[in-house]
């Protein structure tokens, strides 16, 4: 099968995988306790019964379930992901206006936890059984066991309170007015803390897949023949071992590259990261169904994205498959 063929094939899987997904999600939300109406109405301090109703009849929320559902899922196959009664907009506008801190987020702390538990890996492994090893492997695990709320809060309280080197909070320095190279400085000072307290976890897992695979590689066979043959050590771990030891890793970053938009979530909400995360923690607590409903189907599509890319990447580094 060629790569433009599979390619299609995953595609035509994850929209059916996005269908239902959207009929799960609504099914779910509406399932759960509470009213938006009523929300709402509390909000506005109006809490009477006629006024709940009002609001009910404005945001068709009075309408039985089956109808509700048509509309809904009538409305995503047309990119029309509803309103927003909470933000007074258009989810679509609102997720899209969100979206580009959230991968920004993301996608820097997945690079850096990528590339970091990669290196960390290889030299753990490289060290075996020495001091560098185990400090390296102990690091990982103290990274791995602790909350990542904690991680977060402790980042806070040593490099912006205690150190003064980089921001708490926010994606960028609020009526600073920066331009060109000195707003992007200003977002990456926002970005490091972040990036950092969520990638930290993931480098942990990396770290630990990527020793056990390069030392596990490093028994086998085809590696004992190439250094039987004369070659050189640098060239055995660039072409034969790391090759090898990578395709584990890959599919794992790949299966968890979902997970860090819902690691984003807390740290958005700590750092007050002005992403889908923050988002979809503002909408539950105010019932806004449409919202979260929006946030679940973008996030679900980012999920499926990652392994769409995981896939290329795997018949890239191994044609094979």
């Amino acid at each position: 099968m060629t790569l433009a063929a599979a390619i299609f094939g995953r595609l035509a899987k994850a929209a059916i995988t996005l269908l239902l997904i959207v009929i799960l999600n609504f099914f779910l939300i509406h399932a759960a306790p509470g009213d938006p109406a009523m929300v709402m109405a509390g909000e506005a301090g109006a809490a009477d019964e006629q006024f709940i109703q009002q609001l009910r009849e404005q945001f068709g929320l009075d309408q039985p379930l089956y109808v509700q559902f048509w509309n809904y899922v009538s409305g995503v196959l047309q990119l029309d992901l509803g309103y927003s009664y909470r933000q007074q907009m258009p989810v679509l506008d609102l997720i899209l206006d969100r979206l580009p801190a959230t991968l920004l987020l993301t996608l820097t702390a997945f690079c850096m936890s990528l590339l970091l538990g990669i290196a960390f890996g290889l030299a753990a492994a490289a060290r075996q059984g020495k001091m560098g090893d185990t400090a390296i492997t102990s690091m990982a695990l103290l990274f791995y066991a602790t909350p990542l709320f904690w991680v977060a809060l402790m980042a806070v309280v040593l490099f912006s309170v205690k150190l003064g080197w980089f921001p708490a909070f926010g994606y960028e320095t609020v009526g600073a007015g920066y331009t060109g190279l000195d707003m992007v400085l200003d977002r990456l000072k926002h970005l490091f803390l972040p990036a950092l307290t969520l990638g930290l976890f993931f480098m942990a897992v990396y770290l630990r897949m990527t020793r056990s695979s390069v030392l596990e590689v490093s028994q086998m066979d085809f590696v004992k023949t190439a250094r039987a043959k004369g070659l050189g050590e640098g060239t055995i771990r660039r072409r034969h071992i790391l090759r090898n030891a990578l395709l584990p890793v890959v599919t794992l970053a790949g299966l968890q590259a979902g997970q860090l938009v819902g690691g984003a979530v807390l740290t958005e909400t700590v750092f007050a990261w002005p992403g889908i995360g923050r988002l979809m923690f503002e909408s539950l607590t105010a019932r806004d169904y449409n919202t979260l409903l929006g946030v679940f189907l973008v996030s679900a599509a980012m999920v499926i994205a990652f392994n769409i890319i995981t896939d290329i990447v795997y018949r890239l580094i191994d044609p094979r498959i």
